[in-house]
């Protein structure tokens, strides 16, 4: 198993199934995503089948199981966000970002996502880039919002 995985594991007791979630971010925190192997050395420590953890880290949209770009957009497409135009933006972010909903950009600086509700009806549409949240989204305000990503130096 991974020397991080490792790390992590050795500050939760061994079954002890509350400690699930708690490793589960902890992981994806510092790994960027989950792995099989990551699932099993989990499953392993804690006595719990691995299609269980799976179960749990597949319901939750925080866990990713794939890398993901520099910049990962995620775009609501939740009943409010749809009637205020997610839709269209969502064409214009894969026509900017020139890649599909789930995917990753050739060079890792982007990935998109869309998920079903972000919890912020009130603020729709709404997009967060890794973890910052941009509320009232208009197509002009998105494409100085990728704009801006592209133009960064790194």
């Amino acid at each position: 198993m991974d020397e991080l995985v490792s790390r992590i594991l050795s500050k939760y007791p061994p079954d002890k199934k509350e400690g699930l979630l708690p490793i589960l971010q902890e992981i994806q925190a510092e790994n960027g995503f989950l792995t099989e192997e990551i699932l099993s050395g989990v499953s392993g420590h804690l006595n719990l089948p691995v299609n269980k953890i799976y179960g749990v880290a597949a319901f939750y949209n925080q866990f990713c199981f794939h890398p993901r770009g520099r910049y990962h957009f995620q775009l609501c497409h939740g009943t409010s966000c749809h009637l205020f135009g997610s839709s269209t933006l969502l064409g214009e972010l894969e026509k900017h970002l020139k890649i599909k909903a789930g995917n990753v950009s050739r060079d890792g600086k982007f990935s998109l996502e869309v998920v079903a509700c972000m919890g912020a009806c009130s603020q729709a549409p709404v997009i967060r880039v890794n973890e910052t949240w941009h509320t009232h989204i208009t197509p002009e305000a998105l494409c100085k919002i990728i704009r801006s990503f592209k133009d960064k130096k790194e």
